[in-house]
């Protein structure tokens, strides 16, 4: 009887003893080791990063620069000129395309038919984004979800297909993630045509990873995944540690647009970029009832930041949010023609040296004679921050708002020349109009 226990014993502590060989071991600085699998994406990110990486990020900040401004000509032509929101009434007017993103494919009552037109119309960036445009379509028709072994029409099982794909949706529906879901390179997520939620669940990781196009749908709600065993393609299974409750987290990912999202009550942030994405642009999206919005570079020490490059634009920051649109360590982002007219703290922030270039944004201060500020530093006295390029252009600074630039006021001549085309803050609450997802049908104008 003994001689049994024993060996049971031993077969239970064997167990423990193997299973504990497969978590990874964490380090404070590090994180998670990589089984072999992730190394070689890993290596594979990082290459793919330098490689998008554009050493003249006033190039990108010209041709956006352009494009807003030809755009904005035609616009104004017609007559289009409100510089107030009106958010308690839906539009129902024909279709109005208010930013050259959507000027781009909106109004063609065929969208529905020429869905790929969308990865032609990219700005910043992210612009070299085609996502699924190269692969077939794929249609999710079941929401539930199974991490290990997911089943054919469920969004789990189209996002890890090796191919490229461009996914769409059969009807509305609300998908409730068990574990974060893991996309793979060359991927479209689609939810024109439905109301697609992807809500009261994990949330959506993009790691180690090219080429993905996240569009009209609504991520909220989301919690922190227990980890586990978790399938992140079709050839591999990995284990992976609790997730934070990001919306959408991106981790060492290049080529990423995120456009016409809605996005409210995450468990940490709504969109993370850190450990070296890059070549990414935030667009045309409603963000609301949040604290920590955006958080670009995660950690003073990860210098592979230095690749990230961001476009943010056309997008609301709205009510409820406290923090964090964006916070940024190391890297350049550009920060163009967006309506913030709801913060508790500040709008933008951040540490390590980033290149902040706010650009015809409209910053509407909250009554908090302490919370006026747009701007906060993280951590670092004044002699450091003094000489971090910070500037604002042609920003609306209303309700007593002010932003606080440093660095050279002549700085780079090549980057102050790509300013000056964008047209001014007040225009912003037209050019945002349609922010977050958009109610369209086929057969008729989006």
């Amino acid at each position: 009887m003994a001689m049994t226990l024993n060996k049971c014993l031993f077969k239970v502590l064997f167990f423990v003893l193997a299973f504990a060989m497969l978590l990874p071991a964490l380090d404070a600085e590090k994180g998670p080791q990589k089984d072999q699998y992730l190394k070689v994406r890993a290596d594979k990110a990082f290459k793919e990063a330098k490689q998008a990486y554009n050493p003249h990020p006033e190039q990108e900040t010209k041709s956006v620069s352009d494009k807003i401004s030809a755009f904005l000509r035609g616009y104004m032509h017609f007559g289009h000129n409100n510089t107030r929101r009106n958010l308690m009434k839906r539009y129902e007017g024909p279709c109005m395309a208010t930013n050259p993103i959507d000027q781009c494919w909106r109004c063609d009552p065929n969208w529905g038919k020429n869905r790929k037109k969308l990865a032609d119309c990219g700005i910043g960036f992210g612009r070299n984004t085609i996502g699924g445009k190269n692969g077939r379509f794929y249609i999710v028709n079941d929401t539930s979800d199974d991490v290990l072994n997911p089943k054919p029409g469920t969004l789990r099982h189209a996002v890890i297909q090796p191919k490229p794909l461009w996914i769409t949706f059969a009807r509305s529906m609300i998908i409730t993630l068990k574990e974060e879901l893991m996309v793979n390179c060359n991927k479209t997520i689609d939810g024109r045509g439905s109301n697609v939620h992807i809500a009261y669940g994990a949330g959506i990781t993009l790691q180690y990873v090219q080429n993905v196009i996240i569009h009209n749908i609504h991520i909220h709600d989301i919690s922190p995944g227990a980890g586990g065993m978790i399938r992140d393609t079709a050839e591999h299974v990995g284990l992976r540690t609790e997730s934070d409750g990001d919306g959408i987290s991106l981790f060492g990912a290049t080529n990423v647009w995120i456009d016409h999202v809605s996005m409210y009550r995450c468990g940490d942030g709504l969109i993370d970029a850190i450990m070296g994405s890059t070549a990414i642009t935030i667009s045309n999206s409603h963000f609301t009832n949040h604290n920590e919005v955006m958080l670009f570079g995660a950690n003073d020490k990860h210098e592979q930041d230095k690749f990230m490059q961001i476009t943010v634009a056309f997008n609301h920051f709205g009510k409820g949010l406290v923090q964090r649109m964006p916070r940024c360590r190391f890297g350049f982002v550009h920060v163009v023609n967006n309506d913030y007219t709801h913060w508790l703290m500040y709008a933008i922030g951040g540490s390590s040296n980033p290149t902040i270039i706010s650009q015809g944004n409209r910053f509407i201060a909250p009554p908090n004679l302490s919370a006026k500020e747009v701007t906060k530093r993280e951590h670092t006295s004044e002699s450091e921050w003094k000489n971090w390029t910070w500037r604002s252009e042609g920003d609306l600074l209303m309700n007593g708002a002010f932003f606080i630039q440093s660095g050279n006021p002549n700085y780079d001549p090549k980057i102050k020349a790509a300013l000056v085309a964008t047209k001014p803050g007040h225009m912003v609450p037209s050019i945002t109009r349609f922010a977050g997802t958009l109610r369209c049908k086929k057969g008729f104008e989006c």
